[in-house]
């Protein structure tokens, strides 16, 4: 007798290669719908029969779509975060979490770093003049990173490894996070404020939501100060775009680096003219590595947990 196995169904709500899709359809029984309309179109003529769910946190898994797939038994997400996922419609279902977290760690790291060089020396203006034959003579001397004061929003995993690249440039580094962390020589800060008032650049590493939309405001940036840079790595909600725009505009900072704004995907008309802020399109976490580490976790956390042994990284 030939045994056969039916694949579990499971719906990706998030963009995904051809390789990738076809990496986990060897295992699962995969309904791509990486759109709002497929997404919707699949929740409503399939969701009785969906036994998992992948998602990003951006993305996300609300609790009306929860509720319309009575089967579901396990909601993963590919990353860390997970702010949009609908977490106690979920707990109060008994359905079991996983995330990616660790996966894209040093390629988020590596991003925020290379930010932060690019804005302290000036890179995006210094290409422009060199294109255009402005020789260095005309222009005005860019600072060191080297010796910065470094002062990290959120000293998790990725915090952590940005302070660790920071360590080879010999930047003091301090930290704010809701507590102290014991196992770190850095100094903490007991307030977003008083950190920004003592760093020269000041890394957004924190999980998006509720409790940290707009932490990063106009009092906080006024205490950066001129001289002040901003990178953010976190979440677009993390930092006031209007008060940021303005802050830019009028010098009252020298800059920012941004991975992550509030209007994803479309571009942050407010920031888009000006000069002294570097944009990027949300990939701080996206290499050929990195992504293939996270639906490797992905399969981990989904097959440890049907065959009983458990997610791997539960949230």
């Amino acid at each position: 007798m030939i045994s056969t196995v039916v694949p579990i169904p499971l719906l990706v709500l998030n963009g995904m290669s051809q390789r990738h899709l076809d990496q986990i359809g060897q295992r699962f029984d995969v309904c791509h719908a990486p759109t709002p309309a497929q997404r919707a179109q699949a929740i409503a003529g399939q969701g009785a029969r969906f036994r998992a769910v992948l998602t990003i946190g951006s993305v996300g898994l609300t609790a009306q779509e929860i509720g319309a797939m009575p089967a579901l038994e396990l909601v993963c997400v590919l990353g860390a975060g997970y702010e949009n996922l609908a977490l106690d419609a979920a707990r109060a279902r008994g359905i079991a979490l996983a995330n990616g977290a660790g996966t894209n760690d040093d390629c988020v790291a590596d991003h925020a770093f290379g930010l932060l060089i690019a804005i302290v020396r000036g890179m995006r203006a210094l290409d422009r003049q060199c294109r255009a034959g402005v020789w260095r003579d005309a222009i005005g001397l860019p600072p060191n990173v080297s010796g910065k004061r470094l002062g990290i929003f959120g000293l998790g995993t990725i915090g952590r490894k940005i302070a660790r690249r920071a360590a080879g440039f010999d930047m003091e580094i301090g930290y704010h996070n809701r507590s102290p962390r014991a196992d770190v020589p850095h100094r903490y800060f007991g307030s977003l404020h008083d950190l920004a008032a003592w760093c020269d650049v000041l890394v957004c590493a924190t999980p998006g939501g509720p409790a940290t939309h707009h932490r990063v405001d106009a009092a906080v940036l006024q205490a950066l100060g001129p001289q002040g840079y901003l990178v953010n790595i976190a979440r677009g909600s993390v930092v006031d775009t209007q008060a940021l725009a303005a802050a830019l505009r009028e010098r009252r900072i020298a800059g920012a680096g941004l991975d992550v704004y509030e209007s994803e995907p479309a571009p942050p008309q407010e920031l888009i003219h000006l000069d002294n802020v570097l944009l990027t399109p949300h990939v701080a976490g996206w290499s050929p590595e990195a992504v293939q580490a996270s639906v490797n976790r992905f399969l981990a956390n989904a097959e440890g947990y049907f065959a009983g042994r458990g997610v791997v990284s539960p949230i």
